[in-house]
């Protein structure tokens, strides 16, 4: 009895630990579950190309010969439309339209010629009147070329008019009787060549007036204009524009019957490689802000 009582025990015992094996295997076997690292994402093209720029524009250098009377208008409308297309830089070339048209048939740079005379342009013009352009010269790039502005030929005096001039009827009554001194543009000069036919619309000689000292002379409409502001002459016929500049009195201004119209033409030379730049530029001369600044001195615009 004692016997079978130490064989139930140790079979009790034999269970219970059996039981406790059985608990731990079960802990042990089962793996701690963990979350595994998160996989790298990688990005989508569309993530990674950045957004397409435009491509800056490419600089651009244009070179503008132009009319001396044009300086004040042009640098200041040169000036706005740079401030607006800082790519394009603007040079400009000052001068008498016949040093200018000179310049450019002995080969000088230049996209845009603007005159103050059309027998200038002509020069340069295969299309014009061989009468004009006796040297059949090729410059012009065919149909860039149109009238741009007016201007009025005008005479001036001096601060205060010591003469008293009042009108081209004064001038040449006072030029006839050898009383005024008149300062004038040169024969290749366009307002010289206006002012050559007013004196020959009031029946004048120009190689008389020129011998008695009654007449000096310009290399271009500046100069003339300096004359007047220095006093140094009674009087100057110039444009109504210079005249405006130089803060100088207009007493009268000369009719298309004395000297015909004073119009500007413009074109694109044949030989620029700025050819459209060129043409935006000339565009944004006769549009309402290039309109502003012309009229503002004294020029027309041309329909």
């Amino acid at each position: 009895m004692k016997i079978k009582k130490l064989i139930a025990l140790f079979t009790v015992l034999c269970m219970i630990s059996c039981l406790f094996a059985g608990c731990g295997s079960a802990k042990t076997d089962t793996p701690a579950t963990t979350q595994a690292p998160a996989a790298a994402q990688t990005p989508s093209p569309a993530e990674t190309t950045a957004p397409p720029t435009e491509a800056a524009p490419e600089s651009v250098e244009l070179i503008v010969f132009a009319a001396a009377s044009m300086t004040e208008t042009l640098t200041t409308l040169g000036d706005q439309y740079m401030a607006d297309h800082p790519e394009v830089t603007i040079v400009f070339n000052f001068d008498s339209s016949g040093t200018l048209k000179t310049q450019i048939q002995e080969g000088a740079d230049c996209d845009i010629f603007i005159s103050a005379g059309q027998k200038q342009m002509n020069q340069l013009d295969i299309t014009a009147n061989p009468e004009v352009n006796t040297e059949g010269l090729d410059f012009i790039l065919e149909g860039s070329r149109f009238n741009i502005l007016e201007n009025k030929v005008a005479l001036a005096v001096p601060e205060g008019n010591p003469a008293g001039i009042n009108s081209y009827d004064d001038l040449i009554a006072g030029l006839k009787e050898g009383k005024i001194v008149l300062a004038m543009g040169n024969a290749d000069v366009p307002v010289g060549q206006y002012t050559q036919k007013i004196l020959a619309y009031y029946e004048l000689s120009e190689e008389d007036l020129a011998a008695a000292g009654s007449v000096t002379y310009g290399s271009n409409v500046k100069e003339v204009t300096t004359q007047v502001s220095e006093a140094t002459v009674d009087c100057g016929i110039i444009y109504q524009t210079d005249a405006f500049s130089a803060g100088l009195t207009v007493v009268d201004t000369a009719t298309a019957e004395m000297c015909g119209q004073v119009i500007y033409p413009a074109a694109i030379l044949k030989a620029s490689q700025n050819a459209d730049a060129a043409q935006a530029f000339l565009d944004y001369l006769v549009s309402d802000a290039g309109d502003a600044v012309f009229e503002a001195v004294g020029f027309t615009p041309v329909a």
